[in-house]
Parts: structure tokens; C-alpha cells; sequence
């Protein structure tokens, strides 16, 4: 199944490659259990938090993607913005040597998406990797034991 968002499209062979084989997820919201219950390490960015130290399920709250990257590779921006605002995240996630950004439910940006494509990383919009997860049959990171 892909979705077809405007001109863009979401492919299920680059959602079954992020979902199997990401291990680090940076999410720009505070929702982040159910990711870490399939077995991602899931880093939260929250600047308020982050300038007190806060820890959130067991992980530090970072305040911008830059400083996850001194401390993580990270393999997936998920982004949990509004459309208008998901630009900034993705050129950030491609500054950082990101794999691949990931626009949750109702966030689309085109053109952000087609500059993570031409920087080489994986791209999806609009949906959510617990939805694509089930769905596609995957319970997780192929390779959970490095995490």
C-alpha cells in the first residue's frame, strides 16, 4: 500500500527499510514509549526540558537535533509538527547525517521532503510507524541487540 499525498508518495519498501533497519529515533514531541516498547532507542527534543535537564522514560531530553548528533547517530527524525514548521527539522536532520525523516499523521512538506531526497535520506509523510509497523508485519529494528 502507498499513500498518495498531493504529488508525493509514500513507498512501503522505504517504510519497511526504516522501520528494520533504524535503531536511533530522534522525536521532536514528548510521545515516546511505544516506540522504545518495539526495541528503538528514542531520544526526545524538547528545549524547554532540556534546560532542566529533564529525563523522560530514561532518556535525557535534548534541545535541538545538533546536540542528539554530539551524543547519537541517529537514524530517524520523526517529526511531529506542524506542515509549515517541518522544513526546519528536515534540513536539520540532513545537517546532521540523519538516514531518514519521518512527517507524522497530517504533516506534509513537499519541498522539504524533496531536499532530505537529494541529500540521500529516506522520506515519509503523512502516516505513522505505528501504524506502518503492524501493518507492514514489524515488530521492530532487525537488530536490536546494539541498541
Amino acid at each position: 500500500m502507498s499513500s498518495k499525498l498531493g504529488t508525493w508518495t509514500n513507498d512501503d519498501e522505504v517504510i519497511r527499510r526504516i522501520l528494520k533497519e533504524t535503531k536511533t529515533v530522534v522525536v521532536t514531541s514528548l510521545n515516546i514509549t511505544t516506540l522504545q516498547d518495539m526495541g528503538y532507542k528514542v531520544i526526545p527534543i524538547n528545549p524547554g526540558l532540556a534546560k532542566q535537564n529533564e529525563i523522560l522514560h530514561g532518556e535525557k531530553v535534548y534541545s535541538d537535533l545538533q546536540s542528539v548528533s554530539a551524543d547519537y547517530t541517529v537514524d530517524m527524525v520523526d517529526i511531529f509538527r506542524a506542515s509549515n514548521a517541518a522544513g526546519q527539522f528536515v534540513d536539520e536532520a540532513i545537517d546532521i547525517g540523519a538516514k531518514s525523516v519521518w512527517l507524522q499523521l497530517g504533516v506534509v512538506d513537499e519541498e522539504s521532503g524533496k531536499r532530505a531526497l537529494a541529500a540521500k535520506l529516506d522520506v515519509v509523510m503523512d502516516t505513522c510507524p505505528l501504524i506502518d509497523a503492524p501493518r507492514l508485519g514489524i515488530s521492530g529494528p532487525d537488530d536490536k541487540s546494539s541498541l
